[in-house]
């Protein structure tokens, strides 16, 4: 008999991104209209999160948005990152610390290109049992032959190189996509884990190659890699677990014109490309279990969603806290076009495309939905 409705204890997010200002009003409560009691935020913000002070006040500020919802801070990795503010940080309650590599993603400008550098951090975050999250790419370099489709795999050997130098060091291999990535997590000691997103249980390259809604950074890789994601999720795998690196962006970001006028000169700008990011927050949950029900893991959600996730960064459930979801029927609503915020009421349309985001799967409808939380 097919399931009609699912139980799932206190799902939490573990990699997520809440950006800044009206961008920040609009998708901090997205979290919860997603079904997720936690999220664990990342800090790639202009500029980025670099003090205990600053994660625990953007803390603070999503709090404020989303009251009903926990938040979990962390710092950037950068030179300006010490020791003593690691052992500051782990007392006010940060709970990780996220390394960049320089230009690989958003507002990765000032990432790092040698980790060795940050040895006396790592040793601090090992003493004071804080989590390394790892965006697991090279920077691409024609030069060196790297690019967006191997930058994965030649960043693991420093994965490897960090876990044997410091072996109690928690770490989390960020939002693989490559069938190498499973395999070298799996080879390392119980002390890495590591997020699997949706997006990346769905997409390959062949599905955001000129199609700027679905490219992310890393992007979606080939049928084999995306087949070694689901099949690690459909085996229970306790290292790992849902992050689903929601990542919005204005639509006008995803679309760019090929060229702008700059306000302050007037100079004629030409924009080099759509943002990276899917944007998954308002609908995590159901879209979580519509694709692991596509692939047979069905029975691995809460795995996928909540267990894993929360022994692995030593977070409890919330008690008494559930979500259930039933299947949808044909009176159900498809997953919104976009999200728009409510200041851009009135504005014209290019005004408005700055103030609206493009949900993954936005028109279609998901086999399941929330009905209580």
């Amino acid at each position: 008999m097919t399931v009609q409705t699912l139980e799932v204890p206190s799902p939490a997010d573990f990699h997520v991104h809440l950006r800044q200002g009206a961008m920040r009003e609009l998708v901090a409560p997205h979290v919860a209209l997603g079904g997720m009691d936690l999220a664990y935020v990342m800090p790639n913000l202009a500029p980025p999160i670099q003090s205990s002070d600053e994660a625990m006040e953007y803390v603070r500020a999503l709090e404020a948005l989303a009251p009903h919802t926990r938040f979990l801070g962390t710092m950037y990795l950068s030179p300006k990152l010490t020791p003593d503010e690691i052992r500051r940080a782990a007392a006010a309650g940060v709970r990780g610390v996220k390394s960049y590599p320089r230009g690989v993603t958003t507002n990765s400008d000032g990432g790092i290109e040698d980790y060795e550098v940050y040895y006396p951090v790592f040793a601090a975050m090992e003493e004071t049992n804080m989590v390394l999250n790892l965006h697991g790419e090279l920077p691409s370099d024609a030069d060196k032959g790297i690019c967006v489709l191997n930058a994965e795999p030649l960043f693991l050997s420093h994965l490897e190189k960090i876990h044997k130098q410091f072996p109690r060091l928690r770490i989390v291999l960020e939002h693989a996509t490559t069938r190498a990535a499973v395999e070298c997590v799996k080879r390392c000691g119980e002390t890495v884990a590591c997020t699997i997103t949706p997006h990346h249980l769905q997409l390959i390259v062949d599905d955001w190659a000129g199609k700027p809604l679905h490219f992310c950074k890393p992007v979606a890789k080939t049928p084999d890699d995306r087949a070694a994601l689901r099949d690690v999720i459909r085996e229970g795998h306790p290292r790992f677990f849902l992050g689903s690196d929601s990542a919005p962006h204005p639509l006008a970001s995803k679309y760019p014109s090929p060229a702008s006028r700059d306000n302050a000169t007037q100079n004629l700008v030409h924009n080099c490309g759509c943002a990276a990011g899917v944007y998954t927050q308002p609908v995590l949950l159901p879209l979580c279990a519509t694709l692991l029900e596509s692939f047979g893991a069905l029975d691995k959600l809460n795995a996928y969603v909540s267990e894993n996730g929360r022994r692995f960064y030593q977070e409890p459930a919330t008690p008494g806290r559930v979500v259930k979801l039933r299947r949808v029927t044909e009176a159900d609503a498809a997953v919104p076009a976009a999200y728009v915020h409510p200041a851009s009421q009135g504005l014209d349309d290019t005004d408005a495309a700055k103030l609206q985001v493009v949900p993954f799967m936005g028109g279609q409808r998901l086999a399941w939905c929330i009905e209580s939380a």
